[in-house]
């Protein structure tokens, strides 16, 4: 008969060590995975009820550290760390990939004309609206005034700055005006971010002590933290939104793609996913 599972291990830590480069890719590629989101909610709440039994001493008869470590991230993928609710589907870091992937080729593709910029920017902010919210610290709650002020100013600047550089770049090589979307979302998440974590800097995040008892509140770890997000976000839209223009200019001068111009969303959503 196997031993039963030790009720020691540290399920509130990643799996991996996190001071290594593959410990931390393991765990960022165990998060974001896009297969969580297609968990059903059975699946979903016998994840749950493995976590939160174990965090009681309770384990589960019969389990293996694999399916503890599984059951772990699932619950992770779907539960907010501060509240216990269910996340917004799209909302989940799971869902992060195939929507972005999505999202970010279609700005991409339809960019030139003033219905397409307000079309796909407004989704594009709309979607971020929903994972900064599902996301949001659980000590620091956002309002519906906040949310539609942060979404209203993220969408008007998102648009403003994309139809203005459309303008400037009428006149340039076809070339810099694919890097007006670019420009337009690094723009907005400068004015969404902070907007929609404003309650975080007005009052702080908790901090605790190395044996996580909290101590308190801090501003200053709260500006710390958005800026970081803030230029992450900037960051991990680069090369996804930076590289595909080059390769795109070349190809769409190709008789492939001027016999089925259509073909040049997916193959822009293909690009953005790769890279």
């Amino acid at each position: 008969m196997a031993a039963e599972l030790s009720t020691s291990i540290n399920i509130k830590e990643p799996r991996w060590d996190q001071s290594t480069f593959v410990g931390r890719a393991k765990h960022f590629f165990t998060v974001t995975d896009p297969r969580n989101i297609l968990l059903t909610n059975d699946q979903l709440s016998h994840a749950h009820k493995i976590i939160t039994d174990y965090r009681k001493g309770v384990v589960s008869p019969g389990l293996t550290e694999d399916e503890l470590w599984r059951a772990k991230y699932v619950f992770d993928s779907a539960f907010h760390p501060d509240t216990g609710e269910k996340m917004i589907l799209i909302g989940r870091m799971s869902a992060q990939v195939p929507m972005n992937m999505t999202i970010t080729g279609c700005m991409m593709t339809f960019y030139k004309t003033t219905p397409a910029v307000l079309f796909w920017q407004w989704i594009n902010q709309s979607f971020n609206a929903i994972v900064n919210y599902t996301n949001r610290s659980g000590d620091a709650p956002i309002t519906v005034s906040q949310l539609g002020t942060a979404y209203v100013s993220a969408t008007t600047g998102a648009v403003a700055t994309a139809l203005g550089l459309n303008a400037l770049t009428k006149h340039v090589s076809p070339l810099i005006g694919r890097f007006v979307p670019f420009a337009a979302v690094a723009a907005a998440n400068c004015i969404n971010i902070p907007l929609m974590r404003q309650r975080e800097l007005q009052h702080g995040i908790p901090i605790t002590d190395e044996n996580d008892n909290r101590i308190g509140e801090s501003t200053k770890a709260a500006q710390q933290a958005i800026s970081q997000v803030v230029v992450s976000r900037i960051l991990m839209a680069s090369p996804g939104m930076a590289i595909p223009p080059f390769l795109m200019n070349h190809l769409e001068k190709k008789a492939f793609l001027k016999r089925f111009p259509w073909m040049s969303a997916p193959i822009q959503v293909s690009l953005v996913g790769f890279w």
